[in-house]
């Protein structure tokens, strides 16, 4: 394709490039034909990096990146950064290569164009992985690259082992609703579900419900081919992919154990998401609860229920657990959370009765994009360490998030499964086992193995062994979680038990909740001494944060948000260069540890370390201090591709403080003194433990909901429009709200109390109208819950729409008739200024006689900068390489003209008069394009 001048296109190329805050730009499918611009600038202005470029003009801008290959579907959301900003969520199109960004109001902040120019790079990540890099950049130097130590023993079995089948004989089968609609969708979703369930013959009276929800992969597949894509509907001459039936192996050990389980199918979702400010996540809740109302209903009378639901055992709705898998665990996180406080009935897709109780989730492999965990549900979340779509595994979330917000009683579980992928746990995503095509996620190649999750290494493990490990810590979980049975509550909550039926795997637990005493969690409120600091767990400044974004390293308990830095996420950093460096955290105010058996921490240290050893003492309010013990641990396996920094609960005995004499209801200093000569490690809290998972009963926590209001911005005046916040449910909390500032420079946070009664949060707005035209504007808005609180929908916002019609445009010569050497240039003039770039662009026709310009004819650094190269052999202009190449031109906001150049080549070979014919061409309001009159420019032999 073909650019313009230098000072257009550098104006095209900067003002299109990056959103005006975090997560501004919301997906949408791109208009087909969409023009171009390419990416380079000849005056030295940033340029966009291979694969990068800017399409369409106006309303159609958009940022695309272009992959190598075909990227798979995943879980994770694509997201486009500039350095360590978030840009926004592009949108996959159907060759699976290309993502594109919609730009719509997108603005650059005054330093937006240092950073490009200083080297801020454009980056394509997913899961925290970098997708536009052939080298991982998840944790570039964590070293070494194999694990450079043996594997620990392996733990002491658990008594009770939940892998083991029942005795019931089961039953199995499908059954398929009619289709639903769901808000923000335009096509419906569909209601099937796979069925594995006691024979009633087998078991008596009603049994409790398992439900699994599968995650975001390709919708559908053509038989006999690798053809998948992510359309919904299907397309003729392919079917639905399974993903649905891929859970069996899990839901026949539950129903052998007494529990009626199903498997939803959901990708009428998956297939519409890119829709969807928060993901799909309340989509899929809505999913989620509509199966459960018809279970509800077939419970109460089951003569209109499906075949396989009569022939299966009741089911008690009393007693759910919900099992979700990657972008199907947030979904039913929703799912938990809207059955105990309604959301806002405009993003529901359900509105009946709740009918059920869920006692607890399982969640795999999940995303948490709105990091808004549900803080009075029981949850166990399961880390693969091998995963590579959700790599950063941001599932960590779901506990550490949990803390100091609920109630405290829930025990919230991180299994860190060593070795496993993220798309194993699913047989249908499984290559050998899957009717439609599927991948092992984790990225390797002959090339470059990795020496922890490369398959055949000692650590990976085999699909089978996965999909076992993976229904054991699920059956766990349901036993704990469903049953009551604290006897399998060791192999969850960090106590350093296996399971015997998860074979090989290395399972490593710990947990929050199931009433531990809060005693250290850093942040404001601990002050920190000797040879530790205080660090940042999402910070882009190097001196504060916890890991430095120049060193690399991945942590799932740092997995980023919607901006960085992000306050009120804190742990501890300490380093050593000798034995004996204590490092002391100390409290604002004495905390109680009366009643608790030992103190549990969780501490990182950096994968393959080996031997780490901290003395553990704590001091009361009146300085008694006393040695509780020392603690060893080891580093997790890990590669430059894992997110291995991972917290190992650590338990000590309190027992020396009381004989020392401590008043354990006055405790204030927590001392780590390190045996080892040096090293590293990060106290992510520590709590009062005691044995024993008490009973959950949710507080009924007022609940936080944004929305996005759409506006006019109107001809003049000032007016104020206020973001929709809902907030419902009783009591009193706080959540922390953020604003991105004007311009995309940073975002600004406050904490809010919501009080009881209070209906909304106060999220004021200004927008200015003028009859001037200008693209739309965002002003987006985010919330987070501190304490005392849920969100729900956590992202939102107040836009303001254009009214004004769009200025005419006109071309004129300026110099159309040149030698050789000279420039062709005409002015593009507008009938007033806008409030944004005016574009449009000139496409060339052949000529009606006489010799035309080519390629060769014109300057070849202009022609490689517009072009991508120089076409060998020259080409004429009315012959691009690309289809409907043309020469764009962008008018800047609050200018009424701008040239347009084409530089010729004085070549010194004696040519006759050669000429180019063009017709330019604008938009109109509905950014359909409006031709204007042809033009011709000539060019003489200089010679």
């Amino acid at each position: 394709m073909i650019r313009v001048t230098r000072g257009v296109t550098t104006a095209v190329t900067l003002m299109a490039l990056a959103a005006a805050s975090p997560g501004l730009a919301q997906a949408a499918q791109p208009s087909p034909g969409a023009p171009t611009t390419s990416p380079g600038e000849r005056d030295g202005s940033p340029r966009l990096p291979e694969g990068w470029r800017i399409t369409g003009a106006g309303a159609e801008r958009q940022l695309v990146w272009t992959a190598d290959e075909a990227v798979p579907m995943g879980d994770a959301r694509v997201e486009f950064r500039l350095g360590g900003r978030l840009l926004g969520f592009p949108v996959a199109q159907p060759d699976g290569r290309s993502f594109r960004l919609p730009l719509g109001d997108a603005r650059l902040g005054g330093r937006t164009e240092q950073r490009i120019a200083g080297g801020d790079e454009l980056r394509v990540t997913a899961g925290g992985r970098r997708l536009d890099a052939d080298t991982p950049a998840l944790s570039a130097r964590v070293r070494p690259s194999a694990p450079a130590v043996r594997p620990e023993a392996p733990l002491p079995a658990n008594p009770v082992d939940p892998g083991v089948p029942g005795g019931h004989r089961t039953v199995k089968g499908e059954y398929a609703l009619k289709s639903v609609r769901l808000p923000g969708f335009p096509e419906p979703v569909e209601m099937r579900a796979a069925v594995v369930a006691p024979d009633p013959a087998s078991v008596p009276g009603r049994r409790p419900v398992a439900l699994f929800l599968h995650g975001r992969h390709g919708t559908c597949y053509k038989p006999g081919t690798d053809e998948e894509t992510g359309d919904w509907p299907c397309p003729p001459g392919m079917k639905p992919v399974p993903s649905h039936q891929g859970y069996e192996k899990a839901q026949r050990l539950l129903a052998s154990q007494g529990y009626v389980t199903l498997s939803i199918s959901a990708n009428g979702i998956n297939g519409q998401d890119f829709r969807a400010e928060d993901g799909g996540a309340q989509a899929r809740s809505s999913l989620v609860r509509l199966h459960l109302a018809r279970w509800a209903e077939w419970a109460a009378n089951g003569k209109d229920a499906p075949a396989v639901v009569r022939k299966s055992a009741a089911a008690d709705l009393s007693r759910v657990l919900l099992v979700g898998h990657s972008r199907g665990g947030e979904g039913v996180n929703r799912a938990a959370l809207d059955s105990l406080s309604a959301p806002p009935a405009d993003q529901d897709g359900y509105r009946g009765p709740v009918r059920w109780k869920i006692r607890g989730n399982v969640l795999i492999g999940p995303t948490i994009f709105g990091q808004n965990p549900v803080p009075d549900v029981p949850s166990m979340t399961i880390l693969p360490g091998c995963d590579g779509d959700v790599s950063d595994l941001q599932g960590q979330i779901y506990l550490d998030g949990t803390r100091g917000v609920g109630g405290g009683a829930a025990l919230h579980s991180a299994v860190y499964m060593v070795g496993a992928n993220h798309n194993f746990f699913n047989s249908e995503w499984t290559p050998g086992q899957a009717k439609a095509p599927a991948v092992d996620d984790f990225w390797t190649d002959e090339e470059t193995p990795d020496a922890v999750c490369s398959p055949g290494t000692r650590t990976r493990l085999t699909a089978p062994q996965q999909q076992t490990a993976g229904a054991t810590y699920i059956a766990a979980a349901a036993r704990l979680f469903v049953g009551g049975d604290d006897r399998v509550r060791p192999l969850l909550d960090g106590s350093g038990r296996r399971a015997a039926s998860a074979g090989p795997a290395r399972v490593l637990t710990h947990a929050v909740g199931a009433g531990r005493t809060p005693a250290f969690l850093p942040g404001p409120s601990v002050t920190v001494s000797g040879g530790g600091r205080l660090c940042a767990q999402v910070d882009p400044d190097a001196a504060r944060a916890c890991l430095s974004p120049d060193e690399g390293g991945q942590s799932p308990h740092f997995a980023s948000w919607e901006t960085s830095p992000e306050p009120g996420r804190d742990s501890v950093a300490m380093t050593w260069t000798r034995p004996g460096a204590a490092t002391a955290v100390r409290a604002a105010r004495p905390v109680s540890l009366a009643g608790a058996e030992s103190l549990a921490l969780r501490v990182i240290v950096p994968p393959n370390s080996k031997g780490t050893e901290l003395d553990v003492a704590v001091a009361d309010g009146s300085g008694r201090r006393a040695k509780l013990g020392r603690v060893r641990v080891d580093g997790l396996p890990g590669s430059d591709r894992t997110a291995s920094y991972w917290g190992r609960e650590l338990r000590v005995p309190l027992s020396a403080a009381a004989r020392a004499g401590l008043d354990l209801k006055r405790v204030s200093v927590l001392e780590l003194t390190p045996r080892s000569a040096s090293g590293r490690a990060w106290l992510v809290d520590a709590w009062g433990w005691r044995p024993g998972t008490p009973a959950v009963r949710p507080a009924p926590l007022p609940r936080v909901d944004f929305g996005r209001l759409t506006v006019d911005e109107g001809d003049s005046g000032v007016r104020t429009y206020r973001v929709p916040v809902r907030v419902s449910g009783q009591g009193s909390g706080q959540v922390r709200v953020f604003t991105p500032r004007p311009g995309g420079e940073g975002v600004e946070s406050r904490l809010v109390t919501v009080r009881p009664g209070q209906r909304t949060v106060d999220i004021p707005v200004t927008v200015r109208g003028n009859t001037r035209f200008g693209w739309e504007v965002s002003h987006d808005a985010f919330v987070k819950a501190v304490r005392g609180a849920v969100v729900g929908s956590h992202h939102g916002g107040v836009t303001a729409r254009n009214d004004d019609p769009m200025p005419k445009v006109r071309l004129t010569p300026v110099a159309d008739d040149v030698a050789e050497g000279g420039a062709l240039t005409w002015r593009v003039t507008l009938s007033e200024a806008a409030d944004a770039d005016i574009m449009g662009g000139v496409s060339f026709l052949p000529v009606t006689g006489g010799a035309e310009l080519s390629t060769a004819d014109l300057d070849p650094e202009w022609v490689r900068d517009t072009y991508g190269s120089v076409p060998e052999p020259a080409r004429p202009l009315s012959r691009p390489e690309e289809e409907d190449a043309y020469a764009p031109f962008a008018v800047p906001a609050g200018e009424t003209a701008v040239e347009l150049r084409v530089p010729t080549l004085k070549d010194g070979v004696a040519e006759p008069v050669e000429s180019l014919r063009a017709r330019p061409f604008s938009y109109d309001g509905d950014w359909e394009r409006v031709p204007g009159p042809e033009f011709t420019g000539t060019v003489r032999d200089a010679s």
